[in-house]
Order: structure tokens, then sequence, then C-alpha cells
């Protein structure tokens, strides 16, 4: 049976748009058709009840208007009826209140109830409109309105609403109206029922989705109609089923969207994980896994990675440490080789020189005289100091390298050190000149190891100097520094190997053309010496010297030191 129904696996992308299908899509798309014919009826109900409820507004702004101007008509007819002065006085007041009182359009005192309805008529047709009350010679004060006037007190809080609206006399003229259009009042009145039900709003037409309502008061004797037009339907209707139908597509795309970009990222991460667990496995320690973190990766992706790099990081610390280490093997290693070689090298000279000089002095066949032991006495002795000054070196090595070196800083005069140094080194062969004055101001140093640094420095001199050149040693003062420069002229330095010349065993000429002494190690001990006593060094070549030396060094202040003591 499983030969022949045999399930694929499907991927995460695969099933999430089977679950994001079966779970969202449908459902929301039924869901927006039942909401849809849901707010159609609802929509109905609340056009009916608004209309209902609009109509219900202007019989109370009718009212409130006939009300208001019943009130001031009555005001002006008692005191028209309590004026003195005959119908002349009467006319003049009725001049001042039209006056002061722009609502009124005209008033006027009418006999008969003739002229009464001869003015209503014709107000009617001259877009006016009238109201009157009774005085007590049974004449009439009446009120002529611009209809105008009339319509914006009327429908002044209904100026955004797009409805239709009708006052009718009760002769069924019109008598003011809201959004007039005469092909819609002719459909409305076509609709209205013969028979009308006083002061109570009535629903009336069998238009589906646009009620008509009428209200037949009895005072004043007037018929409101408000007629719901198409557009009120279609904005209330047909915008909000659009703007629901809108809405629940923007609301699939927008879960499509979601997890469409969920499902990228995800995708996404998953393969970073793959590829960082592959290059792992062959040996690629330096791999990290980089997410793409925002919200939608989820938490445990991230710990994943997470404690994946930390532990790549340390597979990769440890190889790095394993390298560092046989790199240090290896280098120590070339350091013992090269140290072996350059001591049996550098102190096979001073040593032969000694046991030759030795030999001579004791041999019994021969006889030497004074001037001969004199000159080897000095031989031996200079070429074991030199050999001293060797073994110092390589004794101050491991404490530079160990940042060991005890230094007894101290205020010291240059030249006299200058002078104690070139005492060591000083030969025939080479001319030196000590630009540094005797009152040269007060140093701060340890006067055995700047001693070193000059004797280390001036056989570096001595060395590497043209031939029937001088050595010379100078001195200036800039911002309470001493600053010492020994100078010798030579070819000039590339910058890359002047850098270098501060390390181990580094010399200028060539190991396999090596053409003078020396171990390699002076001017690295050098920068050891001057460092520690708080100096800095420096190398420059250029045309005119082809080796500078520049030492900075404290200048001693006496104040600072009483201060300080």
């Amino acid at each position: 049976m499983r030969k022949f129904v045999r399930f694929k696996r499907l991927k995460i992308i695969e099933q999430i748009l089977i679950v994001l299908l079966g779970a969202v899509i449908i459902p929301m798309a039924i869901s927006g058709f039942i909401i849809n014919n849901i707010n159609q009826q609802s929509m109905r109900s609340q056009l009916r009840e608004s209309a209902v409820l609009v109509t219900n507004m202007v019989s109370e702004e009718v009212d409130v208007f006939l009300n208001s101007s019943l009130n001031e008509l009555n005001q002006i007819k008692f005191t028209l009826e309590y004026l003195g002065g005959g119908s002349y006085a009467k006319k003049k007041y009725l001049r001042n209140v039209l006056k002061n009182s722009p609502e009124f359009k005209d008033l006027k005192i009418l006999n008969t109830p003739q002229e009464l309805m001869e003015l209503h008529d014709y107000n009617l047709k001259h877009d006016s409109i009238s109201i009157y009350t009774t005085m007590k010679n049974k004449k009439f004060l009446v009120a002529t309105f611009d209809l105008n006037f009339v319509k914006n007190k009327l429908f002044k809080s209904l100026n955004e609403d797009k409805r239709q609206i009708y006052i009718l006399s009760a002769d069924g003229k019109l008598i003011a109206n809201h959004n007039y259009k005469e092909k819609d009042f002719q459909a409305t009145i076509k609709y209205l029922p013969k028979k009308l039900k006083p002061n109570v709003p009535v629903i009336f037409g069998n238009l589906k989705n646009q009620p008509f309502v009428y209200l037949k008061k009895t005072s004043p004797n007037i018929t409101i109609i408000v007629n719901t037009t198409r557009g009120v339907t279609r904005k209330a209707i047909n915008e909000n089923r659009i703007k629901l139908i809108l809405a629940v597509l923007l609301a699939s795309f927008t879960v499509i969207f979601v997890v469409g970009l969920y499902t990228y990222y995800l995708y996404i991460n998953i393969r970073q994980l793959f590829k960082g667990i592959i290059a792992l496995s062959k040996g690629n320690y330096q791999r990290r896994i980089r997410l793409l973190t925002n919200v939608f990766t989820p938490y445990e992706i991230i710990f994943l990675a997470f404690e994946f790099n930390r532990m790549a990081s340390q597979i990769h610390k440890s190889y790095l440490q394993l390298k560092k280490k046989n790199a240090e093997l290896k280098e120590l290693n070339e350091f013992r080789s090269n140290l072996i070689d350059t001591v049996s090298h550098e102190f096979r000279t001073p040593l032969t020189s000694i046991q030759g000089y030795t030999s001579r002095l004791l041999r019994q066949d021969i006889e030497i005289d004074e001037e001969t032991t004199q000159k080897s006495l000095r031989t031996i002795k200079k070429q074991s100091e030199r050999l001293s000054r060797m073994v110092e070196d390589l004794l101050v090595v491991p404490d530079i390298e160990g940042d060991r070196i005890r230094t007894k800083l101290e205020p010291l005069w240059l030249h006299k050190v200058i002078n104690s140094a070139l005492n060591l080194v000083k030969t025939d062969e080479k001319e030196f000149i000590n630009n540094i004055a005797e009152d040269f101001p007060l140093i701060i140093a340890d006067n055995d190891r700047l001693e070193q640094v000059f004797v280390n420095l001036l056989e570096n001199a001595i060395k590497y100097s043209d031939e029937n050149t001088p050595i010379i040693i100078e001195s200036v003062i800039e911002d309470n520094i001493a600053k010492i420069y020994i100078k010798n002229e030579c070819a000039i330095i590339p910058k890359d190997k002047l850098k270098k010349l501060f390390e181990k065993f580094t010399r200028i000429d060539d190991k396999t053309t090596r053409t003078t002494r020396g171990t390699g190690l002076g001017l690295f001990i050098v920068k050891g010496l001057v460092e520690a006593m708080d100096g800095t060094i420096k190398l420059y070549s250029n045309e005119e010297y082809g080796f500078i030396v520049e030492i900075k060094l404290a200048v001693f202040k006496p104040d600072e030191q009483k201060i300080n003591e």
C-alpha cells in the first residue's frame, strides 16, 4: 500500500502557503461576504432612521422660527396698541423696526383677511413668506421674510447634508427647500400618499435604498418632505460596501505580505544555519552566521545562531592559540639559533684577541719590551670591556621584553655622560664632533643606562658610517624637552627598513653579505632603555645624513624637584 500512496515532504514555504490559504484567506473571504450583507442591512436601517431624524430636526427648526418670529410680532403689536399719535406714529415706528431688524423684509398692518391672502400669494410668487398676528382692532400685523433668510434659518444645521428637503404649504405650494432639483421634486411628489397622517414622521415610497419621509404638521399647517437621494445612498451603502471589500482585500494582502515576508526571512536564516554548519564541518572556523534579525526572526533561530557563533568563536580561538603557540615555538627556535650564531660569532673576535695577546705575554722564549707589553694589555682590556658590554646587552634583553628594567632617574650633566661613552668607544679611525656644551641643562635619566644607550648608538654609527666622515653629536631644548641627535653619513635607508631597525636581530646589511660586526640587538636595547627612562627615540634618514637618531629626555626643573620633595 505504501508503494502506491507516497506523500511528498513539503518544505516550510509550501506548508505555510497551505496553512495561509486554509486558515486565513478562505475564512476571511467568507467573513467579508457576511459582513458586507450585514452592513448593507444596517445602512438601510440607518438611512431610514436618519431621514426621520432630519425630518424632526426641520420640524423643530420651523417651530423655533415661527415662535421666535411670532414673539417679535407680538411685542411689536403690543407696542403699536399702546402707542399714541395716530397712524403716522405707527408707520414711523414700523419703519424704525425695519431699519433696526434686518431679518424683516417688510412690516404692514392689513385691514381684512382678503388683503392678507393676496399678500400671502404675492409673497410666494416673489420668494418671500409672511407671518401675521391679529391685533385688538381686528386688523392684522404682517411680517414678510425673505425666503433665503428663512432657508438659512431652517437648514443652517443641514448645510453638509445631501438630502433634499421640501416644505409645502397647506395648499401644496412649495414654501422652502434644501438641495432642490425639479426632477427629483416631481418624483417625490409622485410617491407622496394622498392621505397624510398628521404630526407623525412617515416613511413612504417603494425605492429599496431611497427612503422618503413626510411630516404633516397641523400647527402651522405645512408638510415637510425629506428625500434620500441616490448620492446619499451611494455614499452610505455603495461606498461603504466598496470600502469594506477593499478593507478585506487589504487585510488579505497584508496577511499574505507579512506571512510571505516572514517566510522569506525564515528561509534565508535557515539557509544561513545550513551554510554555517557545512563551513564548520569543512574546517572554516572563521565562518559566522549573520541573521537578518527583525520582528519576523524567531527567538529559537536567534538562539541557535548565537550558540553556533559562540561555539565557532571558541573553536577558532583555540585554533588561533594553537597556531600562535606554534609560531612562538618557531620564533623561539629561530631566536635560539640566531642567539647561538650571533654570540658564537661576536664573542669569537674579542676572545681570540684576548687569547692571542695573553699567549704572547706568557711566552718565555722571547723578550717583550715594556711598550709592547702595555699595548697588549690595553688591547686585552679593550676587548674584555667590549666582551663585557655584549654580555650586558644580552642580559638586558629579557628585562626589556618583560618590562622589568629598573632605572634610577636623577639629574645628570649630558656632556659628562657623552664623554664617558666616547672614552669607551673612541677609535683613531673615526672623528667625533661633540657639539654639546658643558653648561647644557641637567636632564633626568639613569647614568649607567644612558651611558649604555650612547655606547650602543656610537658603536652603531662607527660600524655603518662612510669612511672619512665624522660622527656628530648635538642637542637642543624645546618645550623643556632635551633633544639629542647622533648623526652619521651613509647611504639613505628606506622608510620600510628604517621602521624595522628597532626589532631584534635586525641589521642594515643583509645576513648573507654581512660586512660589519654586531648582534643586531643594539637599537632594540636602546629603545627599551630610553622608554624605561620616560623618553622617546626616533630614526631618520635623509640626503644630508644617512642615519640620524633623535632621543628626547626630560629637562630637570629645580622648582618641581623642591615641590616633589
